[in-house]
């Protein structure tokens, strides 16, 4: 929460709290008595000895009260302007030491000068100027640190009694650090935003022909697309006030309390319109409602309620922008959603080619590298990636140089780097034996080969047998451009390649091991879509089966409710089971036509233990079954120079074929423990 400007924490308009006024109040009463009771005695003298054995000689003094350390004396003085003048004057006098005051106690007797003895009382010794000042040096700083301990018990009271419902919304003035310039890959995004931007700066333009700017603009995207970048950046190009909150931190357990910090937020956004309020993970707050076991009463509601009376209420907002980013749109109550709320989604997807060269750009600008690194070939490397993601390759390469000792950041890192975060870190330490690394081995080329091998797969970038996260090795497959759409043939050609691995094991070895679990999994779940969601089956037809509700209890979670009979999902059962043996014929005809291609290869992995794509295309296009070339460990590829036989046609098989829409990469992992 921001606190006003002048305004310290915990204070209200009425200024300090009257403990610190009685706290002064006693200090200065304190420091007055030490005044008054130092100075406001009666008169005292320094006088020597011979000058009080004159005055006695002379019979001036007429009564004497002998105190511990000091002689008060009363008497006729007169004659000297250093006494004064006046008769029966008293003066109170201290003597240095004790045997001084004797002997003119002894004199006073002798000249048969009335002489008293007084004790001290506990009073004079408590109000004595030497212990008063005593108690101010002892007690004060004792004062002092129990007013400072009481103070900060008392505003800490306040701020937890009465700033309960107070905003947790962080206020930034000027001060943002970000631009348009720091954003890339979300052209069409930035555009929607550049024109809010224009409104804020000039809104007379808009007002002149009659035209009303969103007053929420919803940041729709995938994780780590840049949404709250986006919205710094709309700040900083803005120059307004920018508020930043979190929606859960409306959220609290006590119902009533996210109303109020709600109303709070909109109360400090009102004074220092025009601004921007930007809520982070709408989805926290904006649940549709309904999904609650506690009815319309319980918080979350009432904060969504309020939320939606401030946005767009009986009283106008106008110079207040709302942004919201979330990854969960479609869980999001309605009403919040409408025009006059959130007017303008903008979508902000992953990036293209062109998007993922510009974010590169940016997170390489401040970091040395090397002549041999190509952006665009990293690009065409990581398919798939969000902003995130290649700001993650890119602080990965740069940890990697700096372990090596390096001064600049190679392509060698930034490979090792797209390595580590598609599959995970590299286990170097784990030890397998010499039989599984084989199995190893021939399961990654069978699905690299069948990949290679099939017109509609996507290229081999990597193969690899060192561990890398929990797959034992990997074979990364990834596409020559971005995609958006799969036809039948390109899916059934990701299925085969998905079974190639098995396939292999089970040519080779004659047996199958734990290792395909995943790539079995994962055809099943294209196998599936293909005749249920995308209707890619000529027997079942272009139907759509399963029908996708939601619990009201998970709040719109989705859930496949069946819409079909059991004829029918036995049906669906055995056309799943067609194309995936279909897809397994395919990758064993492929496997057995390039079995010595195979097996070569797999001494070839053994023992340099990865291949890049430029090595494995050389080695399939150049390989002659009737004059196989020779490797020795340790030495060169026998790759000869380019222009060696192509890629053969596959083998002639007729299947139904399909998979899901290209998502990005296609990583197929090796085998993993069972």
């Amino acid at each position: 929460m921001t606190q006003p400007p002048g305004q310290k924490r915990g204070e209200g308009a009425a200024g300090p709290s009257r403990g610190s006024h009685f706290v002064f109040l006693m200090i200065a009463l304190l420091v007055f008595v030490i005044i008054w009771s130092t100075f406001s005695g009666r008169s005292q003298l320094t006088l020597s000895y011979s000058e009080y054995l004159d005055l006695i000689e002379q019979g001036q003094i007429r009564t004497a009260v002998v105190h511990p350390d000091t002689l008060e004396v009363t008497g006729e003085f007169n004659g000297t302007e250093r006494r004064g003048g006046g008769a029966y004057t008293s003066y109170r006098v201290r003597f240095p030491t004790s045997e001084a005051l004797d002997r003119v106690t002894q004199k006073l007797i002798e000249e048969e000068v009335k002489v008293e003895t007084s004790e001290p009382s506990v009073w004079t010794n408590l109000f004595s100027p030497q212990m008063l000042i005593l108690i101010l040096l002892v007690l004060g700083p004792l004062v002092l640190i129990f007013w400072l301990f009481s103070r900060q018990m008392q505003v800490s009271g306040q701020s937890q009694a009465f700033n309960f419902g107070k905003s947790r919304a962080q206020l930034y003035e000027g001060k943002v650090g970000v631009t348009f310039k720091d954003v890339a890959g979300v052209e069409e995004a930035k555009e929607e935003l550049a024109e809010v931007v224009d409104f804020l700066k000039n809104p007379k333009k808009y007002t002149a022909m009659g035209a009303q700017i969103p007053k929420g603009i919803l940041l729709v995207g995938p994780p780590g697309t840049g949404k709250t970048l986006l919205a710094r950046a709309v700040a900083g190009e803005a120059g307004v006030p920018f508020f930043y909150i979190s929606g859960s931190d409306f959220v609290e357990m006590f119902v009533g309390v996210g109303a109020a910090r709600v109303r709070d937020l909109f109360d400090q956004a009102k004074k220092r319109r025009p601004c921007l309020v930007f809520i982070d993970e709408l989805d926290a707050v904006g649940r549709r409602r309904g999904a609650g076991i506690g009815g319309g009463h319980d918080e979350r509601e009432q904060t969504l309620n309020q939320l939606l009376v401030e946005l767009d209420g009986f009283e106008a907002n106008s110079g207040i922008i709302v942004l919201a980013a979330t990854n969960r749109p479609d869980v999001l109550d309605p009403a919040l959603l409408r025009p006059g709320r959130f007017d303008r989604r903008v979508i902000v997807d992953r990036p293209d080619i062109k998007g993922r060269i510009e974010i590169l750009k940016i997170h390489l600008r401040d970091k040395p590298v090397g002549q041999d690194v190509d952006v665009a070939v990293l690009a065409r490397r990581t398919p798939g990636f969000t902003g995130a993601d290649l700001r993650n390759v890119c602080n990965e390469a740069a940890l990697l140089a700096a372990r090596r000792g390096k001064t600049q950041i190679t392509m060698e890192e930034f490979d090792e780097a797209i390595d580590k975060v598609m599959a995970g870190p590299e286990r170097k330490s784990r030890v397998i034996t010499e039989k599984e690394k084989r199995l190893v081995a021939y399961h990654e080329l069978g699905h690299a080969i069948t990949a290679w091998a099939l017109p509609h797969a996507d290229p081999v970038h990597k193969i690899s047998i060192l561990p890398r996260g929990l797959a034992q090795g990997y074979t990364v497959i990834l596409p020559e451009e971005d995609r958006y759409f799969a036809t039948r043939e390109e899916m059934m050609d990701r299925i085969s390649a998905l079974l190639g691995g098995r396939v292999a094991e089970e040519l080779v070895f004659g047996e199958i091991s734990t290792g395909a679990s995943n790539d079995l999994e994962r055809a099943t779940e294209i196998a599936r879509d293909m005749v249920t969601v995308y209707g890619m089956s000529d027997h079942l037809g272009p139907i759509s089966y399963g029908k996708r509700g939601h619990e009201v209890f998970l709040g719109k979670d989705l859930v496949e409710q069946r819409n079909y009979s059991d004829q029918i999902a036995y049906l669906i059962d055995q056309e799943v089971r067609r194309i995936v043996d279909d897809c397994y014929d395919q990758a064993r005809e492929v496997l057995k036509k390039y079995l010595p291609h195979l097996h070569f290869l797999a001494e070839v992995i053994m023992d340099r233990e990865h291949l890049r794509r430029e090595e494995f295309e050389a080695i399939m296009e150049s390989f002659d079954p009737d004059n196989p070339p020779q490797y020795r460990p340790g030495g060169p590829l026998p790759i000869p120079p380019k222009g060696g036989k192509k890629k053969p046609p596959a083998p002639e098989v007729s299947p139904q074929q399909e998979t899901k829409p290209a998502e990005g990469e296609d990583f197929v992992p090796g085998p993993a423990p069972a």
